[in-house]
């Protein structure tokens, strides 16, 4: 089977192409800045700059790029966002659409791109079966007493909890960590840290925590989104900057995080720059994202009570060497040392920890795609 996985942004679109059969990679590719003049399309070592008008658009563009067009596309998985009650893997219909509509106000960045997708390719290719793979589900383990908030019960029943995502991430550093160390009883705190971030607690392959909370606005502080927040702190903003409500959520969401904290860039290489520079918010964004990372990693801690195995992953977590030294350091108590020159690696599956570290420390690069096109095959197969 030939499966076609879809990542998809507000401004973006990213697949991969999988033969099941082996679980090989066939093609990647996507397009950046659609919606403008000047989008930029690749697919494998094609590329191509000019118009595209939106994501069906942009389907077409990479379709029409795939390295060997007799190839058929048996099904398409998607790396779904938010489902509220829908989750796990399950075929795309009318009822799945209407549930991502319903919940794109609480994730406006991701369900409204990827109903769009959806769409599109029902258009382009309607005889082939879609699957969404809501990045809710691997955390439907995790116990009540991690995912309740202290809002009126009649919230609670409404849907009001926390219901982590990195899904497919997680689950693929639970597998492969596991595939690794060739054991199934492993503590694992996985840090997937980039542009969006999350920590994940998991015990014998199962979520039992995770930073995330109703929506992907939260937890850890984002490139660009603010992360945790009390909620009241908007009676003083919105008066003081004469916002109304939707404004200053859609500032949270555009202009917070190590944007907003910096006020340099979103992207974590410019503002270490700026850092080293002298520039003290650059400074301080940086700080301010170790110490929230330290932070779950101490909770964690205590909810598995201990670990095995610390995993970084993510785009900063698998490059971000002086990030992930910063983040080790003062967990000696809990058996946790880094050893600085095997750190210095990027993008590398390998052991980062000092010997003498009662604690593996890993990183490993995340294959989320491959986890959503297994789900995907699972999906068809049980016919769901």
């Amino acid at each position: 089977m030939i499966v076609l996985v879809a990542n998809i942004g507000s401004t973006s679109f990213k697949f991969r192409l999988f033969d099941m059969k082996s679980e090989r990679e066939l093609a990647r590719g996507g397009v950046e800045r659609i919606g403008s003049e000047n989008a930029a399309v690749k697919v494998g070592e094609q590329s191509w700059t000019g118009a595209v008008a939106d994501h069906g658009e942009a389907i077409e563009r990479c379709l029409g790029l795939l390295p060997d067009p007799a190839v058929a596309i048996d099904a398409i998985g998607f790396k779904a966002v938010h489902g509220g009650a829908i989750s796990g893997a399950v075929r795309v219909d009318d009822r799945v659409l209407a549930t991502m509509t319903e919940f794109a106000d609480i994730a406006p960045a991701h369900n409204p791109p990827y109903v769009a997708a959806m769409k599109a390719f029902a258009a382009r290719l309607p005889k082939v079966p879609q699957v969404a793979a809501f990045e809710t589900a691997f955390h439907q383990t995790i116990p009540a007493s991690r995912t309740t908030y202290g809002v009126p019960w009649a919230w609670t029943q409404a849907g009001v909890r926390r219901y982590g995502f990195h899904g497919a991430s997680h689950r693929y550093i639970a597998v492969r960590t596991a595939e690794l160390l060739g054991r199934e009883d492993l503590r694992i705190i996985s840090c997937h840290v980039g542009g969006s971030s999350s920590i994940c607690a998991i015990e014998g392959g199962r979520s039992v925590a995770n930073s995330f909370g109703t929506t992907p606005q939260s937890g850890l502080p984002h490139n660009n989104r603010v992360g945790d927040f009390d909620p009241y702190a908007l009676l003083k903003a919105l008066p003081a900057f004469g916002l109304t409500f939707e404004q200053a959520l859609a500032q949270m969401a555009r202009e917070g995080g190590l944007l907003g904290i910096s006020g340099v860039s979103n992207d974590l290489r410019d503002i270490e720059r700026a850092a080293a520079e002298g520039n003290e918010r650059a400074k301080l964004a940086n700080e301010v994202l170790v110490e929230a990372v330290r932070h779950y990693i101490g909770a964690y801690l205590a909810v598995l009570n201990g670990a095995d195995v610390l995993v970084f992953t993510g785009g900063i977590g698998e490059n971000g060497w002086e990030f992930r030294e910063l983040v080790c350091t003062g967990f000696d108590y809990a058996g946790l040392r880094l050893d600085r020159e095997r750190n210095r690696v990027r993008g590398k599956e390998t052991t980062i920890s000092a010997d003498d570290s009662r604690v593996r420390i890993m990183t490993i690069p995340t294959n989320e795609e491959l986890i959503v096109a297994r789900q995907t095959m699972g999906t068809l197969r049980k016919g769901c």
